[in-house]
């Protein structure tokens, strides 16, 4: 069953978009929500099943700005509005502000692991390949740990 609810920051959007595996979120997610500086940080076209919504908090929003950059900050500032949803942030200090705030938190890999794991793609690894053909930083023993996340030999 699908979760109901992630906030994707743009990281995550760009690299599924550069690997052709945008749709591997609508394929786990019923709703896929981004903030306009998200949108503006993707630089293109959303597909229509990803919704823009603006953070009401911007003051919250501000502080965030302090220590994380602008799409990550609206990003945590949604999530923090949003009752029961996932962010989707790759950056480290992103990641550890939401634990700290108690934010339920992924990253881009974890996203493909789930795919793969609720059957959603036929292999993680094939979708990690394409990953290493782009600039995304991503260390071997990461890529290997996920890779028998999903079920599948490195």
């Amino acid at each position: 069953m699908r979760d109901a609810l992630v906030i994707a920051d743009s990281s995550c959007l760009i690299l599924l978009a550069k690997i052709e595996e945008l749709g591997i979120l609508k394929s786990i997610y019923k709703h896929v929500f981004v903030t306009k500086e998200i949108a503006g940080e993707f630089g293109g076209e959303l597909p229509e099943w990803i919704e823009v919504k603006e953070v009401e908090n911007k003051t919250l929003q501000s502080l965030f700005e302090e220590i994380l950059d602008l799409g990550e900050a609206s990003a945590l500032t949604l999530a923090f509005e949003t009752q029961g949803c996932t962010v989707i942030l790759d950056d480290l200090k992103a990641r550890k502000t939401a634990a700290k705030m108690n934010i339920k938190v992924t990253g881009t890999i974890g996203v493909i692991v789930k795919a793969k794991l609720e059957n959603r793609i036929p292999s993680a690894k094939a979708v990690f390949e394409k990953i290493l053909e782009t600039d995304f930083r991503i260390s071997d023993r990461i890529l290997k740990q996920a890779i028998t996340l999903a079920g599948e030999q490195p």
